[in-house]
């Protein structure tokens, strides 16, 4: 699906991803699924100019090429190959870099997702929503409508967000403005944690 998304859009399209257009977006998918010593930049700051670099190189490769790639799916060297891996870290990427795509447009409209889909979401940030959330200035507690909750961050004051699993990651990956999400706590709070530095990166 993200390939589509990314072949729809153009090479030149707006992302969520700041400073990044679709063309960048796809090379980073590459990147960080068929050179994991570039990929290591991601979360490794000493390393951050190097992996940019390779992903620059990628990045001028013909986009139909990048698609190529990424529908292709990773190499047999890479970690991704491996099932339960891909899974685990592909399940979360993969969502958050459509709607990269498909909310950085004016026109993009919410969609309906599977409900198994959907639990697979929820399992995913039930793990990493502490990771996600560690660098909120305020307490962070993640709700979905349903009522299950998982604290992102302990502290106080607290702010609540309302969201469906989806919705929630977004926030939680530094999307806020592109989720759609309710939030509950003191105006301070909101607006500190409506634009804290989120997500597993940085």
């Amino acid at each position: 699906m993200l390939a589509d998304l990314l072949e729809e859009a153009g090479p030149d399209a707006p992302t969520l991803c700041e400073g990044w257009n679709t063309r960048d977006l796809a090379a980073h998918v590459v990147v960080r699924e068929r050179r994991p010593d570039a990929a290591a930049g991601m979360v490794i700051k000493p390393l951050a100019a190097r992996g940019e670099n390779i992903r620059t190189e990628f990045a001028a490769k013909p986009y139909a090429e990048l698609l190529e790639l990424i529908r292709s799916g990773p190499g047999r060297t890479s970690p991704f190959s491996l099932k339960p891996i891909d899974e685990a870290a592909n399940t979360v990427e993969f969502f958050i870099h459509a709607e990269d795509v498909r909310r950085a447009g004016s026109l993009w409209k919410p969609r309906e997702l599977d409900s198994v889909f959907t639990e697979a979401l929820w399992k995913r940030l039930e793990s990493s929503a502490r990771l996600m959330g560690r660098r909120s200035p305020v307490g962070l507690v993640l709700r979905r409508p349903n009522g299950q909750t998982v604290v992102a961050q302990k502290g106080t004051p607290v702010v609540t967000v309302t969201g469906d699993p989806g919705e929630l990651l977004l926030f939680s990956s530094g999307r806020q403005r592109a989720a759609k999400v309710s939030l509950d706590g003191e105006e301070a709070a909101v607006r500190a944690a409506g634009t804290a530095k989120m997500g597993l990166t940085g």
